[in-house]
């Protein structure tokens, strides 16, 4: 089976990347090659997806059993990858998102035809939007589309709610007893997924002829609270963690970027049926509970001091957070 993904050296793609090449597909890579990601046995083509001019000479005589775009947000992405795969692939898979769903759900147990609905987050709505274009061209001209819902996704990053993802600064925070901000009273219901998990699921989408004009959501089925998954970072940097709560109404007040990340995904509880996945990939089963995967990412960070790079920017919205809910006196 022969497979193109766009980008494939990420936070979530690379792992599929691995696995791919493991199964046996002869996986090509499309990208700039700006990340220090190998993925031994892929076949790289350089070339940037945003000038498809340039990539025509690239691509021209590839036929592909499955191509796979990580990095499509609009539906101009869409429109071009129309227009570039359209008879030479068997399948073309999108990578949406499990934010584009109902907000605040009206139904805790998400399914793959729960609404998509996301009026606090415009990254969300993109998705939706580019959904719904691929959709129709399923519908209209055949176009043999896949659509794929990942939810909160690690692997060497640090999967917290806001103010970190591939930086140190959160580590850094904890270690030095410093307070951290948990959204809400930190109840609330929310998965994590590493990786690697996803990538059993994804892998086995690759070329499936069933899974076509279907969309699937991949998450963990490990549930846990927002004071949980704060917890198991303070034990895998070894630091009990200085916890502040603050309603997210609040926060998304005193920083209104916040409100697509929590009001419109990371606030609601949401529970992921993943019985689609499982049915149409027997094999997929999410075996890497978020304490192990946690202990690993940060063992990773330090274990090089390139990658502890902390961000003044962070600490000084979390600081000036702090300094709000102080002030209105909780």
């Amino acid at each position: 089976m022969k497979v193109l993904f766009i980008g494939g050296t990420g936070n979530i793609s690379a792992s599929s990347s691995r696995l791919a090449v493991q199964k046996g597909i002869d996986l090509y890579l499309l990208n700039r090659g700006k990340r220090k990601v190998e993925v031994k046995g892929a076949k790289t083509i350089s070339g940037d997806i945003s000038r498809p001019a340039e990539l025509a000479k690239s691509l021209a005589g590839h036929k592909w059993d499955a191509v796979v775009n990580w990095i499509a947000f609009t539906p101009p992405d869409i429109q071009r990858d129309i227009d570039l795969f359209k008879g030479s692939c068997s399948q073309y898979i999108f990578i949406s998102s499990a934010s584009a769903y109902q907000k605040p759900p009206s139904h805790p147990v998400i399914t793959e035809s729960t609404p998509l609905c996301n009026p606090y987050w415009e990254y969300s709505r993109n998705k939706i939007a580019c959904e719904d274009a691929l959709n129709q061209a399923y519908r209209n001209s055949g176009f043999p589309i896949t659509i794929v819902r990942p939810s909160l996704t690690y692997d060497t990053v640090i999967p917290m709610a806001f103010c970190s993802w591939n930086d140190y600064t959160m580590i850094d925070r904890l270690r030095k007893g410093q307070k951290v901000i948990v959204h809400g009273d930190g109840t609330n219901l929310w998965t994590i997924t590493h990786s690697d998990d996803f990538a059993r699921g994804f892998v086995g989408l690759l070329g499936h002829q069933q899974a076509i004009g279907q969309a699937f959501h991949i998450t963990s089925d490990e549930l846990l609270t927002w004071n949980q998954i704060w917890q198991a970072l303070g034990e895998a940097v070894g630091a009990a963690p200085n916890i502040v709560h603050i309603p997210s109404d609040f926060l998304c007040r005193v920083q209104p970027e916040l409100t697509g990340t929590l009001l419109g995904d990371k606030a609601n509880s949401t529970i992921f049926d993943n019985t689609k996945i499982k049915t149409f990939v027997p094999e997929f089963k999410a075996v890497i509970p978020f304490k192990a995967g946690i202990r690993r990412a940060v063992e990773w960070f330090d274990q090089d001091k390139e990658r502890m790079q902390i961000l003044p920017a962070c600490n000084d919205t979390l600081n000036r957070i702090l300094a709000a809910w102080e002030k209105a006196g909780a």
